[in-house]
């Protein structure tokens, strides 16, 4: 059976210098869109993975070569990529907080550096090492799982499959099923951005912290995905009775998909069944009309 070290040693890696890193992370909102990162926005990926713990960092200081990939089922993992550690240097907390990507990652729930010290900073450049098989290699994730990071040398990390397509975007799910929370909306795949830009209807928020919703309608500039967009750069809207309100807590849906060819007038009417069938007027909900 090929392993990962015989794929490395081919391509020229010396399994001695190499970290393995299986990526899974602790933070709800992070570990959903971790895939999309990696996928689509590659530097705020990288920018994860570029600090941590005080024992990891004094490993990751001594190796040549990181290999990363995210969990992807229970024993397996999915390769993003192959990194030269270039440098590192020790950043404060402040300068941690300033550098590119974390704010984005913030918003998604990492605490930043533990106990508020000073940290390990690494500069961890792509490499075309495996490029092609982004997303596509499968690996078997021996041993305890919960083990994350790992010299190649010392583990036998049996290749499972190579597929023809990339796991880290998946199929857009029915319009049905989807829920987003507010800090994926920035980070949805281009794809999916693409179908909710071509669909007017009429979606739902609610917000976990005061157990209220909110009905609206998207019927302008790249409708659905264009309403939301809003959203995701205001937090409210411009909607009065969310106005104040923390939007990690705000949850989307869609309850009705409509025609692109629908008068506004009439997806403003669809809108007001849903209030009235909701309950979302105000007192009992956050829709004030």
């Amino acid at each position: 059976m090929i392993e990962l070290n015989d794929l490395l040693t081919r391509s020229g890696l010396d399994p001695t210098t190499v970290m393995v890193m299986r990526h899974r992370p602790a933070e709800k909102d992070l570990r959903a869109v971790l895939p999309w990162l990696a996928a689509e926005r590659p530097a705020v990926y990288n920018a994860f993975q570029c600090n941590h713990s005080e024992v990891v960092e004094k490993a990751l200081s001594k190796a040549r070569y990181l290999v990363s990939f995210i969990g992807h089922e229970a024993g397996r993992a999915v390769f993003v990529g192959v990194y030269e550690v270039a440098r590192y240097e020790v950043v404060s907390v402040d300068r941690f907080w300033a550098l590119p990507g974390n704010a984005e990652l913030r918003v998604l729930g990492i605490s930043g550096p533990k106990d508020e010290r000073d940290s390990f900073w690494f500069d961890l450049q792509p490499t075309l090492h495996l490029s092609d098989w982004k997303g596509k290699l499968v690996i078997d994730w021996t041993g305890i799982e919960r083990s994350w990071w790992r010299w190649a040398s010392r583990n036998r990390l049996p290749v499972r499959a190579v597929h023809d397509e990339s796991l880290l975007v998946k199929a857009m799910p029915d319009w049905q099923t989807l829920t987003f929370e507010w800090s994926q909306l920035n980070l949805l795949p281009t794809s999916w951005r693409q179908a909710l830009a071509q669909w007017r209807g009429i979606y739902y928020i609610f917000d976990r912290t005061s157990r209220l919703g909110y009905v609206g309608s998207a019927s302008g500039g790249e409708n659905l995905l264009g309403r939301w967009q809003n959203y995701a750069s205001s937090g409210d809207g411009g909607n009065r009775l969310l106005r104040g309100r923390d939007p990690q807590g705000f949850v989307f849906s869609i309850l009705q998909r409509l025609s692109p060819d629908m008068q506004v007038e009439d997806v403003v009417q669809i809108e007001s069944t849903w209030k009235e069938r909701l309950h979302s007027r105000t007192p009992n909900g956050l829709n004030d009309n």
